[in-house]
């Protein structure tokens, strides 16, 4: 579909903050082809599908929500004011073993809907089931870079399951892809964990896990090993291609220095955090490291919400606190780490900026509303004020899935919450 917005104010993050006044946008099938001024605009006699006069309006790449695991809708408000580990392994582990890939399914889907409602493009999910989280993910037309969550032991086969995977999810549809990953140290034996440097090497690709989410985590790998689960990983080869470091709260300068040299990312997840009490990530000395950083809700089980405005807020918030700095992690920093340095991050470089040739997924922020008034800053109105009501649009690879909040993704919503309502039923 060829689709014309006009009247438009235009956030394209290619150029920093300025934002493009009475712009226009064009969409032609998945990809964008043309931001300007109206005056300026070119093709002025292209025939459109589609003209979306947005009054003022404001579009702006989508939100990258780089780390969650979507099918734990199913948990969310079930196994809440625990401690991390009991929450874990007496509540999360033990349920998530009754789950079928259908319920995944499902529950993906709840989750998607989530999404679109939040101004989310592109999500990097780390779960059971990857085939059937590429398939709710595919049907409903959300992007998602899914990663491995190996653990256990060796013996299990499951590095080879993950060989298996890379080569049957990459590059067979255009919104679907997977990185290779492992749920994190502790929940490997050490075997394990050399095998997958052994994989690391073969396929020449980075690595995603959770990391250093807990002092207990870092103390433990200690014990263990007598580093932390940064260096002794790195130690292992793990990190020879890069990788992504998700939560990254209880870190040394060593480890920072660790990430700075493999060119890893880092994916704060502060509600998650705040919520299972893991504590407040070290957001101001990653930026002084110069160690990209990306924002991700975590999943509907800790959080519980998949609400990106709210993580945007506590990013900067909680940074201020911890530095007890009210000028730490300032909003334009914020809106990058939603936005482009989280696509950056997950691999999605034709998803981080607006520009011509670039993947259509945006959004459009309403700005008449309250809380967006006056304008006096509209990057510092989205991370300070702004929330998911102000999501007017979602578009992902050119198709609107979400306006005007109603769903656009061929499926009835009604039945997808029945799906899902069904898979905590029947435990």
């Amino acid at each position: 579909m060829n689709i014309r917005f006009c009247n438009a104010r235009i956030l394209t993050m290619a150029d920093g903050m300025n934002i493009i006044e009475n712009g226009e946008l064009h969409v032609r099938g998945d990809k964008i082809t043309y931001i300007g001024s109206t005056e300026k605009r070119e093709n002025l006699t292209r025939q459109w599908d589609k003209t979306i006069d947005l009054k003022g309006n404001l579009i702006m790449p989508g939100f990258k929500n780089c780390h969650t695991h979507s099918g734990m809708t199913f948990l969310r408000s079930r196994a809440d004011d625990l401690k991390l580990q009991d929450w874990l392994f007496n509540e999360v582990f033990p349920l998530e073993a009754k789950l079928t890939d259908e319920d995944i399914y499902y529950c993906t889907k709840l989750a998607i809907l989530e999404y679109l409602t939040s101004g989310v493009t592109a999500i990097c999910d780390m779960y059971l089931s990857p085939k059937a989280i590429a398939k709710a993910t595919e049907q409903l037309g959300m992007r998602c870079v899914q990663c491995g969550a190996l653990s256990g032991d060796v013996g299990e086969g499951k590095v080879e399951k993950m060989r298996e995977l890379y080569n049957s999810l990459n590059g067979k549809h255009p919104l679907t892809s997977y990185r290779l990953g492992i749920h994190a140290e502790y929940t490997n034996t050490k075997a394990n964990l050399e095998e997958m440097a052994k994989l690391v090497d073969e396929l020449k690709a980075p690595v995603y896990l959770h990391n250093s989410e807990t002092a207990r985590e870092v103390e433990e790998c200690k014990e263990r090993y007598g580093m932390t689960p940064t260096a002794f990983l790195d130690s292992l080869g793990m990190f020879n291609y890069g990788g992504v470091s998700f939560h990254g709260v209880h870190v040394t300068d060593e480890d920072m220095d660790i990430m700075k040299k493999h060119n890893m990312s880092v994916i704060t997840n502060p509600a998650s955090n705040v919520k299972l009490a893991s504590g407040i990530a070290p957001i101001e000395r990653y930026l002084e490291k110069g160690i990209n950083i990306g924002i991700g809700t975590d999943g509907p089980a800790s959080n519980n919400c998949l609400d990106m405005f709210r993580e945007m807020f506590l990013v900067t918030g909680l940074a201020k606190l911890r530095e007890n700095n009210a000028a730490a992690v300032d909003a334009y920093r914020v809106l990058e780490m939603a936005t482009v340095n989280g696509a950056r991050a997950i691999g999605l470089d034709d998803s981080d900026v607006l520009a011509p040739g670039k993947n259509a997924d945006l959004i459009v922020i309403d700005l008449h509303q309250p809380n967006m008034q006056p304008i006096n800053n509209i990057v510092k109105n989205i991370v300070y004020s702004g929330s998911k009501s102000n999501v007017k649009m979602t578009m992902i690879a050119g198709k609107i899935l979400y306006e005007n909040g109603r769903f656009h993704v061929g499926e009835d919503e009604d039945a997808i919450y029945r799906d899902a309502q069904n898979v905590i039923d029947k435990m």
